[in-house]
């Protein structure tokens, strides 16, 4: 397993789901949804769709820009991979536990989704836990 490319691969695609959170609102009309919030429950809910975005975003680059370093030996790579490690292994585990299974049930394109980002959760946690391995192996 090369996990150098694994990890480019993994942060390729965050950098690019980082990006995406910029047109979540529009995609999932959250404008007509967040109408009938509070003022102060709407920003929040924007902010933190935001910083989201960007830490997804944040993470790509470094795995994809930056990837000998983070699979370099040392604490602060084995630190920051065990955090990426736990963040996206619960990612996994709200795909799989907390959605509820109705909003893909019978929608094609919902149900294709939840099975790829499952998947995708799955190559995360295995590419970063396989970097985090080899990183504390050097």
């Amino acid at each position: 397993m090369n996990v150098y490319l694994h990890v480019k691969i993994v942060g390729a695609i965050l950098l690019a789901l980082g990006l995406a959170h910029a047109g979540f609102d529009r995609y999932f009309k959250w404008q007509i949804e967040l109408a009938k919030l509070t003022v102060l429950t709407r920003q929040v809910f924007a902010v933190h769709n935001f910083f989201i975005g960007l830490l997804v975003a944040m993470m790509g680059i470094c795995s994809l820009f930056f990837t000998k370093a983070l699979v370099a030996s040392g604490t602060l790579s084995c630190v920051v991979l065990s955090g990426f490690v736990l963040t996206w292994l619960c990612r996994w585990a709200v795909q799989l536990f907390v959605y509820d299974p109705s909003i893909w049930r019978g929608r094609r394109f919902y149900a294709v989704m939840h099975v790829a980002f499952t998947l995708f959760w799955t190559y995360t946690v295995i590419a970063y836990s396989a970097a985090l391995r080899l990183a504390w192996q050097a």
